[in-house]
């Protein structure tokens, strides 16, 4: 290493910034945006066109006036570095933001082909998912799918080219696992999240007695960690306890059904005591897949295994001769449930990247055609039997 990297690492550890991922690679990054008078900063919170951005010499309040591209996908977002008027400007505005090394992006529930930023430059996402009611393992197979596809330094839209680096790591917590009677139960519901998370670390958390918070606080302790998960979660009870005092308001869940009241409006970044930062966000109601092609291969790598041993490479695992995904479900080696939540994340998927791909959108059309000549002449055939 150079005498001139050494020092800029040196800078860049030393840097106000330091403690919210600042480091040498953005010191470097925002060299031309130092010589125009901008300083750095980090955005904590976004509200209504303004956010409150975190720079050497505090927070401030900007005004993101100049960074409304028509692409929602390239909005300000809590997570974002930015590039700030300086603090003789008023009204201060965001005057652009640096590249974005991770974002975590889930479709917009409207038809339009939109995707929309939760949180942004990510290294951890964590999955909160509570036990205080039945697991339902198929949301998390989609938390997921959305976390191991989402990653991109600036997520190009469905369709097209995806070329990355590393992305975040998924994580999934089991939160309120001291309503669960006994360490056999706990550990049954381990293993049964597990099978729908293969690789991925799944940790049982309470924040009331304090189980599995220290090794949560160990590995979210560099980088940024994002909470995702629905209402009633736990999310900002398990922030409350990682930053170690009540810096996020938290309400009971409902005792009929355990789902929360949305008590958390805006995602908020935080800054850990152990080191790291961590973003919380509002409970989510519904994760549209966004360009998920990978998550949902990883997510269920075991059929994807399955399907290279298949008869046609194009198998859709429903009824063709030859398919070895559907012998794993005759002798019982591949549960059908996965099955059946492989098929609705693939078919959603697909829905997603048609939206702006035309070829696909024709191979879809094809395949429909095709499967509905297939069932009108199984019904032709079976009236001839008949008769």
């Amino acid at each position: 290493m150079s005498f001139s990297s050494l020092s800029q690492d040196s800078s860049a550890s030393s840097h106000p910034l330091a403690p919210y991922g600042w480091d040498a690679d953005r010191e470097a990054e925002f060299t031309p945006y130092a010589e125009r008078g901008l300083v750095p900063g980090r955005v904590v919170r976004v509200d209504r066109g303004q956010c409150d951005v975190v720079t050497a010499s505090g927070t401030v309040r900007a005004d993101t006036e100049f960074v409304v591209p028509r692409d929602p996908m390239k909005v300000v977002c809590t997570g974002d570095w930015a590039a700030v008027d300086p603090g003789d400007r008023d009204p201060r505005y965001v005057r652009t933001l640096l590249p974005r090394r991770t974002a975590f992006v889930r479709s917009t529930s409207s038809k339009r082909s939109e995707g929309q930023v939760l949180a942004t430059n990510i290294d951890h996402i964590v999955i909160c998912v509570s036990l205080a009611t039945e697991l339902h393992l198929g949301r998390i197979e989609r938390f997921l799918a959305l976390a191991m596809s989402g990653a991109g330094s600036e997520v190009p839209p469905p369709g097209a080219a995806l070329s990355r680096q590393p992305g975040a790591t998924p994580l999934v917590v089991l939160t309120k696992s001291d309503l669960v009677p006994g360490p056999t139960g706990l550990s049954y519901l381990v293993e049964d999240v597990g099978t729908t998370a293969p690789g991925v670390q799944v940790l049982p958390v309470s924040a009331t007695t304090g189980e599995g918070v220290d090794v949560l606080a160990a590995v979210v302790a560099g980088g940024t960690s994002v909470l995702l998960g629905a209402s009633g979660a736990g999310k900002s009870t398990l922030a409350n306890a990682l930053v170690g005092e009540d810096v996020m308001e938290v309400r009971a869940a409902r005792d009929v059904d355990g789902k929360g009241r949305h008590t958390t409006t805006t995602r908020n970044l935080l800054v850990l005591p152990g080191g790291g930062v961590l973003i919380d966000t509002p409970g989510l109601r519904g994760v549209g897949l966004w360009d998920a092609s990978s998550g949902v291969s990883q997510v269920f790598s075991e059929i994807d295994a399955l399907a290279g041993e298949c008869r046609f490479h194009d198998c859709a695992h429903e009824s063709e001769p030859g398919c070895a995904v559907l012998r794993a479900i005759d002798d019982g080696s591949l549960p059908v449930r996965r099955l059946e939540s492989y098929r609705k994340l693939f078919r959603e998927n697909q829905r997603i990247l048609a939206r702006t791909d035309a070829r696909m959108r024709a191979d879809i059309r094809r395949n429909w055609k095709l499967k509905g000549a297939e069932g009108r002449a199984n019904m032709a055939a079976k009236r001839g039997r008949i008769r």
